[in-house]
């Protein structure tokens, strides 16, 4: 099942890292699978499909966090046990990849060799709340805030058909966002990685992300790209976040 939970179309067996992407909420695998092609021969690109869209189509939406986070160590396993390993998640993405990144520490004592985690606001700041909320609001409601982060292409949603589809998988990982929950023991920071967090400039969320310092031992930086919450569709953004998370991953390699 790899190749239905993550896709690598640019496969790269030699290299010496993976880099493991989790994409934004009501996507697939597909934008962060093209990454494979810009990154050196030194580190393999994988991106993550859940359940209930793309290729997963027809199958069933997961129907919590814990199930999300199962599948994809299951099928990932061997691949993070071999080789150094790190993850970059967008919004939604970057708590799907938190969550994962705990999992395989309590379990396997694994931890990736950085976090990427791009336009996400840290687990206790409003955007958060609202993410886990959505589900329960109304269409007018999840319109308006696409408008506002900028998550709206208009081609998808002068599409009755396209619409409902995506409107519906975002409620559906909203629902999972609501079964997860962290709580940081007292005086156990969970990792020691280091994390890197991008945001845009003009992203109406972009706050609170100061927090995520506190959730690991290594050093945390923070980025700011021109751009909404969407930042990293602009091509002159993608180039310098590819330069970015190439020269942490080498760097924490050495």
């Amino acid at each position: 099942g790899m190749e239905k939970v993550v896709a690598c179309p640019y496969e790269r067996p030699d290299a010496v890292y993976s880099l493991i992407c989790f994409p934004w909420a009501g996507s697939g695998a597909s934008h962060f699978a093209q990454w494979g092609s810009l990154f050196s021969s030194a580190t393999e690109v994988s991106s993550v499909c859940l359940p209930g869209r793309e290729s997963r189509e027809e199958e069933p939406f997961a129907k919590d966090m814990t199930d999300v986070v199962n599948e994809i160590t299951s099928v990932l396993l061997k691949k993070l046990q071999e080789k150094p390993f790190a993850f970059f998640g967008h919004s939604f993405g970057s708590y799907v990849s938190f969550a994962v990144a705990l999992h395989l520490k309590e379990k396997y004592e694994l931890e990736p060799i950085h976090l990427f985690l791009s336009a996400a606001p840290t687990l206790n700041s409003e955007a958060f709340v609202y993410l886990k909320s959505a589900h329960k609001k109304t269409e007018e409601d999840i319109l308006a805030f696409l408008e506002i982060t900028g998550g709206r292409p208009s081609e998808v949603l002068q599409n009755e058909d396209s619409k409902k589809y995506l409107l519906n998988v975002l409620r559906e990982d909203s629902r999972v966002l609501r079964t997860w929950s962290f709580e940081m023991a007292d005086g156990n920071i969970p990792f020691s990685c280091d994390i890197t967090c991008f945001n845009g400039s003009e992203d109406q969320q972009a706050h609170d992300l100061e927090a995520w310092h506190d959730l690991t031992s290594g050093d945390t930086s923070f980025y700011k790209l021109p751009g909404d919450h969407f930042y990293l569709l602009e091509p002159s953004n993608e180039i310098l976040l590819i330069k970015h998370t190439t020269r942490h991953i080498e760097n924490a390699g050495l």
